[in-house]
């Protein structure tokens, strides 16, 4: 079975089934998780504060789950009632990295597989985090905004940051982190990174410099680029005092997760202009409510969380889930499952 939304329809996990798996295979059954593309994204916000029970199961999926032995979801969620409501069902395979729409326990102690999919959007993911540190490093939105105000701002806070005359430091070099260091490459930056799972050795085949620690990247670095993954050991581990390390030229950018950063000390530090700037696609609170002080700086870029939204993204998405349900298929297991440990297939 699997569950649409208005970021990847239910149509492109189909054309990648048959791609992956065959004209033949099946039967498979399809629905549309309801609502607009802004309502999905603000339940997903929702389920990543409080997860899967936070918001309503519609009752098109309840009906239709019954007899799937494979569900595949992007942002729908997949709580006890669902995993309940299918007693044939083998993995929920999903179609993102995160799983805070899935009760993981709940499809564990049920002998459900939990299979992410990684680096679907890695590339578009990076390729945003370039295009906001150049933003901020010349300030091209600030300036836009004038002249569509009828204005011609000539007067800016400081002279524009050339890329390649800077280092720029990683927080987490993951499949985004690499993915922007290719694409930072033609730049001619210097390019650190620290991220205490991934070796010296890895980092250097991407011409990066592995940092010591949090703080080196913080102090050496002229735009801090935030790529870590949530999780227990990573929520708010970015702090006032890391922030405090940074040079007053610098700029911190976070295309991941705002849980990862202390935002008020962020604020805090912008508001104070104790660093140059700051460019962030993501946000404790989405949409920003309409009086917050956040929408009065005038040293940070706000775009909507959209990093990982392309069409490439979308069905590159799609055919992973596709080919983790064909190595289901095959072998009657799927090593990326986050609960394959406990299943006892590795």
């Amino acid at each position: 079975m699997i569950v649409g939304d208005r970021f990847i329809p239910a149509e492109f996990y189909v054309d990648a089934l048959v791609e992956a798996c065959g004209s033949k295979f099946g039967p498979v059954h399809g629905v549309e998780w309801p609502g607009t593309k802004a309502e999905q994204h603000a339940e997903q916000q929702t389920m990543e504060w409080h997860g899967p029970e936070a918001v309503p199961v519609p009752d098109e999926m309840l009906e239709a789950v019954g007899e799937a032995e494979v569900l595949a979801v992007h942002f729908a969620p997949v709580p006890r009632t669902v995993l309940r409501a299918a007693p044939s069902l083998r993995a929920v395979c999903v179609a993102r990295t995160g799983l805070e729409n899935i009760d993981v326990a709940a499809a564990t102690a049920l002998g459900v597989a939990v299979v992410p999919v990684f680096g679907r959007n890695a590339t578009a993911v990076a390729e945003l985090a370039a295009g906001l540190m150049l933003t901020e490093a010349r300030d091209i939105a600030r300036t836009d905004a004038s002249v569509k105000a009828g204005g011609w701002r000539k007067t800016l806070s400081r002279p524009g940051r050339e890329i390649g005359d800077s280092t720029v430091g990683m927080v987490g070099f993951g499949h985004v982190g690499r993915a922007f260091a290719t694409v930072l490459r033609g730049f001619g930056a210097r390019l650190t990174a620290y991220d205490p799972y991934v070796s010296a050795d890895v980092m250097a085949e991407h011409s990066v410099v592995r940092a010591d620690s949090l703080d080196t990247v913080f102090q050496e670095s002229d735009f801090v680029q935030v790529f870590a993954r949530l999780t227990a050991e990573t929520e708010r581990f970015v702090r006032a005092p890391h922030l405090a390390l940074m040079k007053p030229t610098a700029y911190f950018v976070n295309t991941a997760r705002s849980r990862l950063v202390d935002t008020a000390a962020l604020y805090d530090a912008l508001a104070a202009h104790r660093i140059a700037g700051a460019a962030l696609d993501v946000h404790d609170q989405e949409p920003l409510p309409a009086g917050s002080p956040w929408r009065r700086l005038d040293n940070v870029t706000i775009t909507t969380h959209f990093a990982g939204d392309t069409t490439t993204t979308s069905v590159r998405s799609a055919r992973l889930v596709a080919e983790a349900i064909a190595e289901l298929s095959a072998t009657g297991r799927c090593a990326r499952a986050v609960n394959a440990r406990e299943l006892g297939w590795v």
